[in-house]
Order: C-alpha cells, then sequence, then structure tokens
C-alpha cells in the first residue's frame, strides 16, 4: 500500500483503508478483453467523441444517488454514444458491486473498465472486466508487478496518475493505457489544467484518457485540444446532484449524447 496515504483526503483514505481490507477472488480469472484503444477508434470513426460512461450509483464527492438498474444505465450510456463503460465495484463508498459489473459486461458489447481502488493482486481475481484500474498513487512500488499481474489474466490495465511522478511510475512499469486524474486526491480539488500540463510528457504510444471534472461539452472540447484520446466522465452523465429519493434524476442516453457530441454539430 502506498506510504504516503497521510497525505490523502479523510474521505480517499477511508476509501483505501476498506479497499485494504477488501478480500479478493478464491481463483485466478482468465479474461478474453474487448480492446478499448479499438473502442475509441470505431467511436471516433463514427464521428463520435470516445467517452468511457461511468455507472456511478453515488460517491464521497457527489450528493444524492441513482437508484437505477445498472444494466438500463448502461444500455442508456451505449445509446447515446458511449465507446466504453466503467462500473464501480467498490461497495462502501460508491454503492458499487461485483454483481453490478458482471450484469452490464453480459448486457452490452463495449468494453467494460472496473472502477475500484484495487492494492493487492488477489483483488484482481474478484470479477471478470475488460479494463482494470490500477491508481498509481494507491500502489506505490508495486504498480509495474500489479500491471504484469493484470495482463497475465488478459486484463487491459489503465494506469491512473495525477502528477509527473506518477506519470514517470507508470511509463516505467510499460503502462500504455493511461488516465490523468484531474483532481487531486489530497485535497479534492479538481483542476483540468492538470491533464493539460502532463499530456505532452506521454509518448504517443499511450492512449491518454482524461478523467475527473469534465461538467459540460466545452470541458470535452477542452480536454481532446490537449491532447486526450478518450474521456472518462462519471457524475456529468449520471447527474447525481439533486436527484431526488426515488432514484430518477436526468436522461442518461442524453446526457451522454451531449458528449459524445461535443466536436459536431450534433450537440445537445
Amino acid at each position: 500500500m502506498n506510504t504516503r496515504s497521510k497525505d490523502l483526503a479523510p474521505a480517499v483514505r477511508s476509501i483505501l483503508e476498506a479497499a485494504s481490507e477488501r478480500s479478493g477472488g478464491d481463483e485466478r480469472v482468465s479474461v478474453e478483453a474487448r480492446s478499448l484503444p479499438e473502442a475509441f477508434a470505431a467511436a471516433e470513426a463514427d464521428g463520435r467523441v470516445p467517452v468511457i460512461a461511468e455507472v456511478k450509483p453515488t460517491s464521497p464527492t457527489t450528493d444524492g444517488a441513482r437508484r437505477d438498474d445498472p444494466v438500463a444505465l448502461a444500455e442508456s450510456m451505449v445509446e447515446g454514444g458511449a465507446a466504453a463503460l466503467s462500473v464501480l465495484t467498490e461497495p462502501d463508498h460508491f454503492d458499487g458491486s461485483v454483481e453490478s459489473l458482471e450484469r452490464v459486461r453480459e448486457a452490452v458489447d463495449v468494453p467494460v473498465l472496473r472502477k475500484d481502488f484495487l492494492v493487492r493482486e488477489d483483488q484482481l481475481d474478484a470479477v471478470e472486466a475488460d479494463v482494470v484500474l490500477l491508481i498509481a498513487r494507491f500502489v506505490d512500488d508495486d504498480l509495474a508487478e500489479l500491471v504484469e499481474a493484470a495482463r497475465d489474466r488478459g486484463f487491459q490495465p489503465l494506469v491512473e496518475v495525477h502528477t509527473r511522478e506518477e506519470l514517470a511510475a507508470a511509463l516505467a512499469a510499460g503502462a500504455d493505457l493511461i488516465g490523468v486524474n484531474n483532481r487531486d486526491l489530497g485535497k479534492l480539488e479538481v483542476d483540468l489544467s492538470t491533464f493539460e500540463s502532463l499530456a505532452p510528457e506521454v509518448p504517443d504510444r499511450v492512449t491518454l484518457i482524461a478523467e475527473s471534472g469534465i461538467a459540460m461539452p466545452a470541458d470535452a472540447r477542452r480536454m481532446r485540444e490537449a491532447g486526450a484520446d478518450a474521456l472518462l466522465i462519471g457524475s456529468a452523465i449520471m447527474d447525481a446532484e439533486g436527484d431526488d429519493a426515488a432514484g430518477t434524476g436526468g436522461d442518461v442516453s442524453a446526457n451522454t449524447r451531449r458528449f459524445t457530441a461535443a466536436e459536431t454539430e450534433e450537440e445537445v
């Protein structure tokens, strides 16, 4: 586990502590993954901004929750043009579950990212997915080993970074899918210039994803102009803020389309 956890915001430290106690799978998984870069290329060819839309019932940084069926949400996101999906499996702070991911992945034909806070190799075996998230700040010196362990199982590892130091560690670990998180896990503040400052240092061989803080189509265009191959968008699509107790929320398909059409005249 990362020895710098004391520098994390209390909410994030709580997530990390819970993650360190969560058990992994009983048996080693083997995955035939759907290609994330190919899904992005297909979206581009179709005139869509490549978007990973996130099925996120709630989070420590949003108010309210979505209680819709995860499969219905996922299908609406794909209908709105999402090139891939992210499904939260963290149960304690995001109301996620591996069961939701299993159901979503069975229902759609796009790549599905497992969004969780993995700190040990055995936790990779909890559920099959196409892509797994590895947060550089959380795993510290174990990053290279976890990248290799994920690939050995057939996963595509997406390594999340926020600083130049973390980016260097991701590249040294051989990551070819890198996400730049615009949210500082120490202060929970969002700054889109984080991506803009790191993107020029990422080699062309790497598929680069902008994460967090993309709240409107103008933000999507800004990240794309800065070099993002794709965007990971959660709250702006789920529209959890201001949701009512019944969990009806906004139109997820239309919300997704706002971003996938951000570079065309079809923006809604």
